[in-house]
């Protein structure tokens, strides 16, 4: 990518004084192309404490959906006539914490306003919390482009210029003005350019493509079906990563629209009255492409409009997207999200035996820190109640059965939870793919003793483990699965089984985990459609060292692409994968897969850690900095999004998982330390045992148990971020999250820990009066930061103790992105 930083450079005359050697790349990683921009939606809101009380609402209390239902209504009143909402299916209760977690989209005129958007959290009658981006603003014609209306997508790709413009300028005056050593100012803009650089050949290829194939009359749609497909060939001349493909289509349109074949969907509930179609032989997709005219809100001057666009859901390669394109021509892309997220109960088997595994056991974060060793199938009848290796045969991929109470149990890495194997071609074919069988006996034991080669030979020495690999990703893909569920992801917020055991939610969505993947190296991604699909989670080797590396062994790689699947269930509810598609939420997405990562693999005697260390064969690991207290070695702020290099949702995230990392801490401090997040196993009856875990669980005046309360810091704070996750609105800011978390300790203990929790996030800059200016929707803008916290809690304004400095990692920890040649190696993925 410095070779991208030069040859752009040299349009503006620069090339000369930027001439210089480059290292050799050959670990340099396979990017996957992926597209993600949309609207910015300044009248949304997102409010917390308790709100709104329903005494007047009498009988209604007792029923939280009828709650937040008559709260829609009062907040919405205002609305123009013609527009009403739907309470979503996916709105829930949780039963860890007793909230109600209620989803509503708006509709108009019976059409639904995809980005209209309200969840409610409701507890005892009273409107906890809620966010809010209902259209308000006039209807106009949705299928009008007017001159006040903008062109999101070329408004994106304008501004994406500019800002590369001025860092162009900003060198120039480095080089020329200031006599700045050449290197020291490459080195330090180097990975903002990058990122912009690669934001707007991704997504600004095609921005003019639509006006000049409307100009050029290659369109001429007569149906509904044509205007579909001709806006679904567009997105795609835009998303395919085969430039010949995307020119081919872009030539001769009607060799492709041609081939497609239209199947309309009907919706037999009278809730849309749009065409919705599901559209089969589209170039490049993997899978039918389902299709839905539906409206957005884009800007107009300075309020919104809405406008009609086909709503896709495309699965290719390498991408799963759901994106919005305009009906009328030229069909222009508004905005684009990649997701790269009841049944009959059947009796239960007989007894399963219960398996072994010969792995890095939960907490092993990879092969440097500790060695294998034999683990049992940790048997939790809560999370898992059949355990690892069974599953209904009406819902399993691998059978033609659709008897609904017959179960299989298996002998290799195939279950109700994880579906894991070897994907050496790297293709999306999986159901056949190679697992090791271990027989009746359930003993996963195999060697790992891989050995220096020749390059040539490297790829045939790491296949030679597979046995080992897989058995590795089916262990923590599982042990993943069962954590989270007893931190309340569960069925019906969304969680990832093939059988829901009657218990709610949408099923039929294992994880499907290829270890090896063949489609790249040096990475991994997991694609997150709505619930009641399979989420897909891909790892990679590594060509970091002799012998490679295999990303499966290292567990914070897969806990952090586990946590995609979370986050993005959990936002917005269920149904809904398009909250995180972008800036600050995008980056949000990323920041709590290293949190919560770290924090699995973290100890009671704190150390710094760092992010894919083991994997890269690098000590800093692949972020910019590792993740500490000390402020030399990490001095991430909210403001630091406004650096060069913090354009892109991993650098976002990066920063926002070192605020949670210190607001952990402060929480540690108060509360202790607990070796095992794992929370105590059930009894026999289902009863959760309190044991040193939990605080003795407590009554309400009624009789009723309140939520089980995690005791220790490190535990808290775990169930405070995923209950945060349910509670925040979609398309959430720093802000949003904040807050969010601040509201579930209100509802978990009532709010005891208020103040550590600002003065955590104050201390990074994220106090309640953190600002920022201009905000764009992929994260540009200027903040503020505050370090103030409430007013309340000034006497408890005390900072978490420093451990002792560490040697300083390179890039200085000062304000300039200074960078040694190896860390090009690795910009940030995941």
């Amino acid at each position: 990518m410095r070779r991208l930083l030069v040859a752009s450079l040299a349009a503006a005359g620069l090339a000369a004084a930027l001439a210089h050697d480059t290292h050799s790349d050959s670990n340099q990683l396979r990017r996957r192309k992926t597209l993600g921009f949309g609207p910015a939606h300044p009248h949304a809101t997102y409010r917390t404490a308790p709100l709104y009380t329903t005494d007047s609402f009498g009988a209604v209390r007792e029923d939280p959906i009828e709650v937040a239902r008559r709260f829609i209504l009062d907040i919405t009143k205002d609305i123009d006539a013609g527009s009403h909402f739907v309470i979503r299916k996916d709105s829930y209760t949780d039963k860890n914490t007793g909230i109600t977690h209620v989803f509503a989209r708006q509709f108009v005129e019976g059409v639904e306003i995809a980005d209209g958007d309200i969840n409610v959290n409701v507890k005892d009658g009273v409107i906890l919390s809620y966010g809010d981006s209902f259209h308000r603003g006039p209807l106009g014609d949705p299928f009008s482009l007017t001159s006040e209306r903008l062109d999101v997508h070329s408004e994106y790709c304008n501004q994406l210029a500019a800002e590369m413009q001025s860092r162009v300028h900003r060198i120039q005056h480095q080089l020329f003005g200031e006599q700045t050593p050449m290197r020291d100012v490459l080195d330090r803009e180097q990975q903002g350019f990058e990122t912009l650089f690669e934001l707007r050949e991704w997504n600004c290829a095609h921005v003019d493509t639509p006006y000049k194939m409307s100009v050029e009359g290659k369109f001429s749609a007569s149906s509904e079906e044509a205007f579909a497909g001709q806006a679904l060939l567009q997105f795609m001349i835009a998303a395919t990563p085969n430039s010949g493909l995307a020119e081919s289509m872009a030539q001769r349109p009607s060799d492709y629209l041609n081939k497609m074949t239209f199947s309309y969907v009907h919706d037999l509930t009278g809730e849309s009255v749009t065409p919705a179609f599901i559209i089969d032989n589209v170039p490049d997709a993997v899978s039918p492409v389902k299709a839905k005219m539906v409206l957005v809100q884009v800007p107009s001057g300075h309020a919104t409009t809405l406008e009609a666009v086909w709503r896709f859901e495309v699965e290719m390669q390498d991408n799963w997207y759901e994106a919005a394109v305009t009906v009328t021509e030229p069909h222009r892309i508004v905005s684009v999200v990649d997701w790269a997220s009841d049944s009959p109960i059947p009796t239960e088997p007989s007894e399963p035996k219960t398996a072994t595994y010969n792995v890095f056991a939960w907490g092993v974060n990879d092969p440097s820190v500790g060695n294998r060793s034999v683990q049992k199938e940790n048997f939790d009848h809560l999370a898992s109640p059949i355990g690892w290796h069974s599953l209904p045969t009406y819902n399993d991929p691998a059978t033609t059965s659709s008897h609904s109470k017959v179960f299989r149990n298996t002998t290799d890495t195939w279950g109700n939870n994880v579906f894991a194997h070897e994907n050496w071609e790297g293709r999306n074919a999986w159901v056949t793919n190679y697992r090791p069988d271990a027989g009746e006996s359930l003993n996963f034991n195999f060697t790992y003793h891989p050995k220096e080669t020749n390059r040539t030979d490297s790829m045939d020495e790491a296949k030679k483990y597979i046995n080992t690999t897989i058995t590795q990703l089916f262990y923590t893909g599982n042990m993943i699965h069962d954590l989270y569920y007893r931190y309340g992801f569960d069925e019906v917020s969304g969680n990832f089984q093939q059988h829901n055991f009657g218990r709610g939610g949408e099923e039929g969505d294992a994880v499907i985990m290829n270890a090896q993947d063949g489609s790249g190296f040096n990475n991994a991604n997991f694609m997150t459609p709505p619930d009641g699909q399979n989420g897909r989670c891909r790892m990679y080797l590594w060509n970091t060292a002799n012998p490679y590396r295999d990303g499966d062994l290292e567990a914070g790689i897969v806990i952090h692409e586990y946590s995609h699947g979370l986050s993005t269930r959990l936002t917005g509810g269920p149904a809904n994968s398009g909250c995180l598609g972008w800036g600050e939420s995008g980056g949000m997405g990323e920041g709590w897969g290293d949190f919560l990562a770290t924090t699995v693999r973290s100890n009671k005697n704190y150390s710094d850690y760092a992010m894919g260390a083991w994997a890269a064969n690098r000590e800093t690991g692949i972020r910019n900095y590792v993740y500490s207290l000390n402020e030399t070695v990490n001095p991430s702020t909210y403001k630091t999004l406004d650096k060069p290099g913090y354009w892109g949702v991993h650098a976002i995230g990066e920063v926002w998982a070192q605020i949670l990392w210190v607001v952990s801490q402060r929480l540690i401090q108060k509360h202790g330390f607990i070796d095992s997040l794992y929370p105590p196993l059930p009894d026999a009856d289902g009863t959760v045992p309190e044991g040193d875990f939990y605080r003795t669980q407590e009554y309400t005046s009624s009789g009723e148990k309140k939520p089980l309360v995690p005791k220790h810091g490190n535990s808290l704070i775990f169930q405070l971020v995923i209950n945060g996750m349910k509670l925040q609105p979609c398309r959430p800011s720093f802000f949003d999250a904040r807050d969010a978390i601040i509201a579930a300790d209100q509802a978990l203990t009532g709010g005891e820990n208020f103040c550590d929790l600002w003065t955590g996030f104050a201390s990074r800059g994220l106090g309640p009066d953190a600002r920022v200016d201009g905000r764009t929707p992929w994260g540009g803008g200027v903040r503020t930061d505050d370090y103030a916290v409430p007013k309340a809690c000034k006497s408890q304004d005390e900072p978490v103790p420093e451990p002792e400095p560490k040697p300083t990692p390179p890039g200085d920890g000062d304000d300039d992105d200074d960078d040694d040649d190896d860390d090009d190696d690795f910009p940030w993925f995941w």
